[in-house]
């Protein structure tokens, strides 16, 4: 059984990867997407997007990073991941998935479901591009506006050469609402003999279990469900009870200071009000600290009030808190 962090554009940057692997239960990463349009994207911006590059393409703990690239032109795809592949990627992932307004309207992510001819291309031509021992893997939903065109995106993306395809269970038009249609990624998963990994409203080792025999995958890529609760692979993998949210102190205090240090602090800010809100699914504690810190500007004073917190505050029930 294989566990993926999703590439959560904006949520799951090269802070999060090394934290969240050196946690543990996560054998893949996906950078977010790399947006490819008619050019040769320069060197820089494959480091920044994936600095694992650097560390042969894996986090500080040893997982595996794939660059995930997004576009529509076939020449420029196939140049942008041998690029990549250069670069010392350690393989391509390709974004038929986006479902933001301004990515679709520019002929990319999940609008390009609409034609499953244009995923078998592009998936081809970047095939082509790569050297053979570099996976090219392939990150879809179930259609632009409905679901009848799953059969067929699932046999572009192995026809064209893909070495494993994801499946978010919903469509484009779907968003994020729930639920998420796992049964529909066993029937794509019937159609082809590539590994299908399904993904999608993996909140708890309960949901895991349930996609696992819904969809008949075997391997899941877990995206807000991981930044809900940080050990959820590690849960998955090994049991054992949830981590109460006191013992988060070290990874909030360590998302803080990196956060900072790669980017700068307005970045560490807005990444720490994110992160503890997203939390706050799971541990009404975070809601709190999110309450406190929400409208601080300051990095330090949030970091002292993250410190403060977990030193002093009194936890309350969330029905008192509501009150």
């Amino acid at each position: 059984m294989k566990i993926l962090l999703a590439p959560m554009e904006g949520v799951v940057d090269p802070v999060v990867r090394d934290l969240f692997t050196r946690i543990g239960g996560i054998d893949y990463c996906v950078t977010e997407f790399v947006r490819v349009t008619s050019t040769l994207l320069p060197k820089k911006v494959f480091y920044k997007y994936c600095p694992e590059l650097h560390n042969k393409s894996h986090t500080s703990s040893g997982v595996p990073v794939f660059v995930q690239l997004l576009g529509s032109d076939l020449i420029t795809m196939g140049e942008n991941a041998h690029k990549a592949a250069e670069l010392g990627a350690y393989g391509i992932d390709l974004n038929f998935g986006c479902p933001a307004k301004t990515v679709n309207r520019h002929d990319g992510g999940a609008a390009l479901l609409k034609n499953p001819d244009r995923v078998f291309q592009i998936v081809s031509s970047v095939r082509r591009a790569v050297p053979q021992n570099k996976p090219v893997t392939v990150k879809v939903r179930l259609g632009y506006s409905d679901k009848t065109l799953t059969q067929e995106i699932a046999l572009a993306a192995q026809e064209g050469g893909g070495h494993w395809l994801t499946v978010h269970a919903r469509t484009k038009e779907e968003a994020y609402r729930p639920p998420a249609h796992w049964h529909y990624i066993k029937e794509m998963k019937d159609q082809v003999s590539i590994p299908v990994i399904a993904n999608g409203d993996i909140w708890t080792t309960t949901d895991h279990k349930r996609c696992q025999e819904v969809s008949e995958c075997e391997d899941t890529m877990l995206g807000r469900g991981l930044m809900a609760t940080p050990d959820l692979a590690l849960q998955i993998k090994k049991g054992g009870p949830a981590v109460e949210f006191q013992q988060w102190r070290t990874l909030l205090t360590n998302f803080m200071e990196e956060s900072r240090q790669y980017r700068n602090e307005t970045y560490a800010v807005q990444r720490t009000k994110q992160f503890t809100k997203l939390m706050a699914r799971t541990y009404d504690e975070s809601a709190q600290l999110f309450e406190a810190i929400k409208r601080e500007k300051q990095y330090e004073t949030i970091n002292n009030r993250v410190q403060d917190f977990f030193c002093k505050r009194e936890i309350l029930p969330r029905e008192e808190r509501i009150s």
